[in-house]
């Protein structure tokens, strides 16, 4: 490709609502034009980075046996009925109807589609296992679309689904799909982790997200340094402390807090370290009728270490809380704890309700909490002697640096990363919902097992601009790089002599199948370099009259400080050996 018949739109300074590295740096480069909220034009120069991404995905989804097929973007509402999601699907799932008042969604997932091609096609056990896959635009309609890519309405992501007769099979399938992810990251020539992940109300341990390490990530990932142990907050086991409940010591005393209605505060107001106090989080959940009207609530008092934080996937797993949970309303608190909330605790409730407490709290003594009175705390609490013993304890907090390992091999470490993959064991959640059985080996009906697989194929370039970047702009690996080498000739309009090495260097990357660029516009050096800069191309080679007088051109890669001398006769041989060709 010539820069001169392709189209390149770099800016200076990036849209004033371009917010985080990656967004800045694509709007600068021209890889992305936004055409409304959540939506944007993929330039030619950002297409082609998503090209190489799905022919790496592709190549790798098809040696793992699967099988693409693509489906349509707008689904009718019957299928997504027949799983009730039509329904249970927040504003996220656009709802449309057509000229006839039909019901359709635009497709932010295809598990209702593909399930349903699978209960036409899938009629016996010999049939199975199956892996279909499509590379397609999804929309997902979110309140707050921001960030650029990481999180439009509008995407591409590659989604598979396997189906299989039995959940050994199933399992099969699901680390055969774990392996390939694992081979398209290690592709895609960015750091990442594989972690485990919650599987949600399917239940289960099948499940892992593929996150890309980036101080900018959203995701808190949990690993241990001296072992294999990763895994998303979520999922992260907080362990129970080793050592027993302490001795009650301290008198049970009420202290006066004025205008202190936080832990942190309480700490300092107190001169205590603040994992000797106690946080008091009241949940409610809901009994619904047929109609979905709530007959009976009931309200939990949920105990957690002072410097700890709830992990709200925790407690949905609670018994009792299966169903789904809120926060109580300020009514439900005054009629429990007549206090506001500030000042909660365990002592002196206005009426009963179930305590769960966290595993570190359960062994704390001589503690401090709410007096169930503004502006006073109760210290030298202990369960037992003023409190009665929790009727639940629980892991559910998140787990902080420097927790004990899961798998008792040291301890956590927590990074930040950015989810691009995730796959997922589902079981027969669809299968049943729509029937899709097959005759087994006995000539009986059974629902197939489903797992399902996604990559983010859009938001996969975002993700490695924020892991890979620096002060003048991207820095590509290379199998994802829009070009991979950058020919940059000096003044070749006034100098044959640098425009017939450009272009023999050119011919002969091409002659390679190298993916290569010739800058032919006539750009001044600083222009041109800024340009390539930014937009990240890995491997530049620059080619100058003065240069050429002494036998030489000048070859740097995005990620050196200094260009290298290279003789002419051998530039052709480093730039291979810089390739690995």
């Amino acid at each position: 490709m010539k820069a001169s018949q392709f189209l390149i739109s770099t800016l200076k300074e990036a849209p004033a609502d371009a917010e985080v590295v990656s967004h800045k740096l694509m709007m600068r480069a021209g890889l992305i034009k936004k055409l409304g909220a959540g939506i944007y034009n993929y330039m030619p120069m950002g297409l082609r980075v998503i090209r190489k991404v799905e022919a790496i995905v592709r190549d790798e989804m098809n040696r793992a046996g699967a099988i693409e097929l693509s489906m349509p973007v707008v689904q009718p509402a019957e299928l997504w009925q027949e799983t009730g999601r039509f329904d249970k699907m927040g504003p996220e799932l656009l709802r449309i109807k057509d000229r006839h008042g039909r019901d359709f969604v635009v497709q932010p997932t295809s598990e209702e589609v593909v399930t349903d091609i699978a209960r036409q096609e899938i009629r016996s056990y010999k049939q199975l296992p199956k892996n279909f896959y499509q590379i397609q635009t999804k929309f997902r309609d979110e309140r707050r679309p921001r960030f650029g890519l990481m999180r439009g309405r509008e995407f591409i992501m590659k989604d598979a689904y396997s189906f299989d007769r039995d959940q050994t099979s199933a399992k099969q399938s699901y680390q055969v799909m774990a392996g390939a992810y694992r081979n398209i990251f290690d592709r895609f020539g960015l750091t990442y982790r594989a972690v485990a992940a919650d599987s949600g109300a399917i239940g289960g341990d099948l499940s892992e997200e593929f996150q890309v390490i980036a101080a900018t990530g959203e995701d808190a990932i949990v690993y241990c340094p001296t072992s294999t142990y990763a895994a998303n907050m979520e999922k992260a086991e907080a362990l129970a402390p080793a050592h027993p409940r302490g001795a009650a010591t301290q008198a049970l005393a009420k202290t006066a807090t004025p205008g202190k209605s936080t832990c942190e505060d309480v700490a300092a107001l107190l001169n205590v370290p603040l994992n000797t106090t106690v946080k008091s989080l009241v949940l409610a959940t809901d009994t619904l009728n047929d109609k979905c009207e709530i007959v009976k609530s009931h309200v939990w008092l949920l105990l957690l270490r002072g410097d700890h934080e709830m992990n709200e996937v925790k407690v949905g797993k609670l018994p009792g809380f299966e169903g789904g949970f809120r926060f109580a309303t300020l009514s439900e608190i005054e009629d429990h704890f007549g206090c506001k909330p500030g000042y909660l605790g365990p002592l002196n409730l206005k009426q009963p309700l179930k305590i769960v407490a966290d595993r570190d709290v359960a062994v704390m003594a001589n503690w401090i909490c709410g007096a169930n009175e503004v502006d006073f705390h109760m210290t030298g609490v202990n369960f037992g002697r003023d409190v009665a013993e929790p009727d639940f304890i629980a892991d559910i907090r998140n787990v902080v640096a420097g927790d004990a390992s899961p798998d008792g091999q040291g301890v956590l470490a927590i990074e930040r990363g950015i989810e691009v993959g995730h796959v997922f064991y589902l079981g027969t959640k669809y299968s049943q919902a729509m029937n899709a059985t097959f005759l087994d080996v006995n000539g009986k009906p059974q629902f197939m097992e489903m797992g399902c697989y996604g990559i983010g194929v859009t938001r996969l370039p975002a993700a490695a601009i924020e892991q890979n970047h620096d002060e003048r702009g991207i820095i590509w690996p290379d199998a994802i790089a829009p070009f991979t080498v950058v020919i940059c000739p000096v003044n070749m309009d006034r100098s044959e002599e640098v425009k017939t090495s450009a272009f023999k260097l050119y011919e002969q990357l091409l002659a390679l199948g190298v993916d290569v660029i010739l800058d032919d516009r006539g750009e001044r050096p600083g222009a041109m370099f800024a340009d390539w800069e930014l937009i990240g191309v890995p491997h530049r080679v620059t080619i100058g009259d003065k240069g050429l007088k002494d036998g030489v051109v000048e070859y740097q890669h995005r990620r050196d400080s200094e260009s290298t001398k290279v003789v002419v006769a051998d530039v052709l041989a480093h730039v291979k050996a810089k390739l690995g060709l």
